[in-house]
């Protein structure tokens, strides 16, 4: 009897979870540039930039964290208006922010629809 342990199996991640890591992943680097941005161009205080940017980072990191529960979506949710709302600290958030809100909402539908299909499809099969 070998004593070497089996690595564990890896757990199938969704559509929805793969997705929406990736595009928080994306956006948590844009954030933090923008963060930057706002410091570099006294747009507002250095605590505030940073300390606001550090936030929305952490937020960020957090969702991609739990994006296999409802919580991470509902967090990525809360970061996309964030981003949106750091417009009125510097217009071109607003371009960012609708650009990653966009590529947000259509992940989440999309890929819940895809694995809603998927699920359904491997019941079925179960079925048979």
């Amino acid at each position: 009897m070998s004593d070497a342990k089996q690595p564990r199996a890896r757990r199938q991640r969704s559509l929805r979870e793969s997705l929406g890591s990736i595009v928080l992943g994306f956006e948590l680097i844009v954030v933090f540039l923008g963060a930057l941005v706002l410091f570099g161009l006294n747009a507002l205080p250095a605590w505030a930039a940073l300390g606001g940017g550090a936030l929305v980072v952490l937020l960020m990191i957090a969702a991609i964290g739990l994006m296999r529960n409802r919580i991470g979506v509902v967090l990525g949710w809360i970061v996309q208006l964030l981003v949106v709302a750091a417009g009125f600290l510097q217009p071109a958030f607003f371009i960012v922010g609708a650009i990653f809100t966009a590529m947000w909402t259509y992940c989440m539908i999309v890929a819940s629809r895809i694995d809603r299909n998927t699920t359904d499809r491997n019941n079925r099969t179960e079925i048979r």
